[in-house]
């Protein structure tokens, strides 16, 4: 059973994330989701998807990776893995790697697990797995674990200014 909206787990009620105070400010339609996932459930993004009831290819995990030096970002499905060749390709580089935990933070603002597409402390290039554009909507973190945002994925595009490529294994 998920928390009503506007509540946490605790029954509190939830501070909007900047995730979604940039949704709000840009006057776009989503949908917010609560869950919860112990970290014991497997890997963290396939428990999120079966948590909130939906496939894994309809939820995406935002990375952080570094493309010839530069930082940024990739959008996912949970169930499959960022191509960093891919990447790099779309990006228009060589050689691109993951950034380390504590980079992904400072250069997000957000925590590992929370990072969102929208509302980041800092603007960085985004890539979408062009694979969202093939459902009418999509899921990716609201901003802290537990939260999570149904958002049309042209909406998606449009909000973070991201570039859809095929960036997926």
């Amino acid at each position: 059973m998920s928390p009503r909206p506007g509540q946490s787990w605790n029954n509190g009620p939830v501070a909007k994330t900047r995730a979604i105070q940039a949704l709000e400010r840009a006057g776009i339609p989503f949908q917010v989701h609560y869950y919860h996932v112990d970290s014991a459930d497997g890997p963290y993004g396939e428990a999120v998807a079966e948590a909130v009831g939906v496939k894994g290819n309809r939820m995406f995990k935002t990375l952080i990776a570094s493309v010839d030096g530069r930082p940024m970002v990739g959008i996912v499905p949970v169930e499959r893995q960022l191509s960093l060749k891919a990447l790099a390709k779309a990006a228009s580089g060589k050689r691109a790697h993951m950034v380390e935990t504590r980079d992904a933070e400072r250069l997000t603002g957000y925590v590992v697990g929370g990072i969102s597409p929208f509302g980041r402390t800092r603007k960085l290039p985004v890539f979408l797995d062009q694979s969202a554009l093939d459902h009418d909507t999509v899921y990716v973190s609201g901003g802290q674990r537990g939260i999570q945002l149904e958002i049309a994925p042209d909406l998606l595009v449009a909000v973070s200014s991201a570039t859809p490529a095929a960036i997926a294994d």
